[in-house]
């Protein structure tokens, strides 16, 4: 598995979602994953864990912080696993410049309903795939993950609205104080 592999992969998750939530993409692409010879679950694991870290991003977390009402490290690695089933396009488009979170219709569905987004059962659509296709638990050193260092120039209290909308002023506009 490759990531066109691993991103063609969530697009046929996220087509055959019934309700398109996190969750729902969660399941049909553990299924679809379940499929594959177990190297090509293993290699979806790093490809995974690879996507979390270039995703390891200051601004990125002050905005999970701003749409979530708060993000622990727990709660941060939930949304970026909720970004990687928003697909490809909206994955690189967001990690290149976070304030696009403001083009994503669910991010205007959530400032409006006041829910959370988080995709926790992303973060394990490989280890159940590979629970279900081999009978064994994924192993332990199946993936390596070295997150980068996030930027010190973020380093302030996310509650500080005026310093996020300054620096997002999209997405801080969806969420005002």
């Amino acid at each position: 598995m490759d990531i066109e592999h691993f991103w063609n992969l969530i697009d046929q998750a996220r087509g055959k979602a019934v309700d398109s939530s996190d969750a729902d993409i969660a399941n049909q692409a553990t299924v679809l994953l379940a499929a594959q010879e177990p190297q090509q679950i293993l290699d979806a694991q790093q490809i995974l864990w690879d996507l979390m870290a270039a995703s390891y991003q200051a601004p990125l977390w002050a905005a999970a912080y701003l749409i979530n009402g708060g993000c622990s490290d727990d709660g941060f690695d939930y949304f970026r696993g909720w970004l990687i089933t928003q697909g490809r396009t909206a994955f690189e488009q967001v990690i290149a410049d976070t304030d696009r979170l403001a083009d994503l219709p669910a991010v205007h569905a959530a400032a409006v309903e006041g829910i959370d987004l988080e995709g926790e059962q992303t973060l394990s659509i490989a280890w159940d795939a590979y629970a279900r296709a081999t009978g064994t638990e994924l192993p332990s050193d199946a993936f390596t993950i070295n997150y980068p260092n996030l930027d010190p120039a973020w380093d302030f209290d996310f509650d500080d609205h005026s310093r996020i909308a300054a620096r997002l002023p999209r997405i801080a506009a969806l969420y005002p104080e």
